[in-house]
């Protein structure tokens, strides 16, 4: 089956899944992972789009400015958007602690309230990789986009290592919604290329590492995911009070982690695309 042959996500679906994300992400701390953890992410994102003065960008699933607010920097015109209204307000804080000048506006990655080529760069740090209609946020992304626009994500790869804590988490975690597809999922090359198909020209894909520094051991990292990160903390939250099911997953997140670090650091594997809209 085709893209195009997909059946249409029912409005009520939709409607759903938007006030759920917007309360996970909006538990925990999410921008102390962005803060801790992944800073300097946005800054390659908004390198590899060659973000530059009066360029106009869009941000989807922008979270607290990772990106957004190193191409407001760089002297872009930029609209942050993003689900979770607590998010934006954080983003706020942090631009004007920086100097940045943007506009932050609450948007569904799935229903983009722009009009078609209202941006000459379209990016996507970590961001909307998390919506799970993954056809329709890319049909998005793409119609926001300029002709001859660029459009250029970053996502967690399917075997890197968040990648594969998603899959650990899984079984303990509550179903997707029906026609939902995994995050990492655009993370993977071909996955992206199918997406979006013949709406783009010279797409670019390369996976990089991000080396991490934060946490000295597994059960470092596993607590502080535990407070912080939404998928997280809705995983452990959707388990209750059951003991057994808890003490398993934490060791099984302690022990993934404590796999992945050498001397401190782990390294996190990230697909970078840039295409350009045909």
């Amino acid at each position: 089956m085709s893209i195009t042959d997909r059946e249409p996500v029912p409005a009520e679906l939709l409607d759903t899944v938007r006030t759920k994300h917007s309360a996970l992400w909006a538990l925990g701390d999410y921008p102390a992972v962005a803060d801790e953890v992944i800073p300097s992410l946005g800054a390659v994102l908004v390198e590899a789009c060659d973000v530059g003065r009066g360029d106009h960008v869009l941000d989807v699933a922008a979270g607290s400015g990772n990106a957004a607010i190193p191409a407001a920097l760089a002297g872009a015109d930029v609209v942050a958007s993003d689900l979770s209204p607590v998010l934006l307000a954080a983003g706020r804080e942090r631009a004007a602690e920086r100097g940045a000048v943007l506009r932050w506006e609450v948007a569904d990655a799935h229903a983009l309230p722009f009009d078609d080529g209202a941006f000459d760069v379209v990016m996507s740090c970590v961001g909307v990789m998390f919506a799970p209609f993954h056809e329709l946020a890319a049909g998005e992304l793409t119609r926001v986009a300029r002709p001859g626009g660029t459009i250029g994500t970053i996502a967690w790869t399917p075997d890197g290592f968040i990648g594969q804590m998603f899959a650990t988490m899984k079984p303990f975690a509550p179903p997707p919604p029906p026609g939902a597809q995994p995050p990492p999922w655009w993370g993977d090359e071909l996955h992206v290329r199918s997406l979006l198909g013949d709406r783009v020209t010279d797409l670019r894909a390369e996976v990089r590492g991000l080396v991490v520094d934060r946490f000295a051991s597994g059960v470092e990292f596993r607590d502080f995911f535990k407070a912080t990160y939404g998928p997280t903390i809705a995983t452990y939250r959707f388990l209750g009070e059951d003991s057994a099911r808890v003490a398993e997953l934490d060791a099984a997140l302690a022990d993934l982690a404590d796999a992945h670090l050498a001397d401190g650091t782990m390294t996190w594997d990230y697909l970078v695309v840039r295409a350009t809209r045909a």
